[in-house]
């Protein structure tokens, strides 16, 4: 069964983070949508251009399995200022969906809109700080319930490796993670 996923990107994403959600995701069979909160082409923060399949706004009135959130900087500021995204992380979360932010983006986007209240989650070191007091653990990437956070640029096969196991389960993870026989 195909799971749909969408992955917003902006101005400044972190571009190991959003590949590796993307392109893991999609190697496991889910329906990946990237938009992009402002111009459909994003320059990431190391200057690699991505572009979106469509922008966030034209999303608003589809539903997902699974909201994932690539981090970097001023990536994760811009994602935590569109409003459209606010409303489809509030009403996913809201739900019972799954939904999942790497590196500044716990910190940065999830904690401002309330979505890691009574949580335990994980980010970046830079920015666990900004974390509710006692929300910040050690773990590469943590699961509480339908949030799933990780750390950083390091941990970001493992965090799409883990949303693969959430949505598909853990044999599809372990295929989707082993090295491709080459014929």
């Amino acid at each position: 069964m195909t799971k749909k996923v969408l992955v917003p990107i902006a101005e400044g994403t972190e571009e190991i983070e959003a590949v590796c959600i993307i392109d893991v995701l999609r190697r496991a069979g889910a329906d990946v949508v990237v938009a992009s909160v402002g111009e459909k082409t994003v320059t990431c923060s190391r200057g690699v251009k991505i572009v979106a399949d469509k922008l966030l706004a034209d999303c608003k009135a589809e539903s997902f399995d699974m909201i994932a959130l690539p981090g970097g900087i001023p990536g994760a500021e811009n994602l935590r200022d569109s409003n459209d995204l606010t409303e489809l992380l509030i009403q996913q979360a809201g739900a019972g969906g799954f939904f999942g932010a790497i590196c500044a983006s716990p910190a940065v986007v999830l904690q401002p809109h309330g979505l890691l209240e009574n949580r335990q989650a994980t980010s970046h070191p830079g920015f666990a700080d900004q974390l509710a007091p006692n929300a910040s653990i050690e773990s590469r990437v943590v699961v509480d319930g339908n949030c799933i956070t990780s750390r950083g640029p390091g941990t970001a096969i493992e965090f799409a490796l883990k949303l693969v196991e959430i949505l598909y389960g853990t044999e599809n993870a372990k295929a989707v993670g082993e090295p491709m026989v080459l014929p």
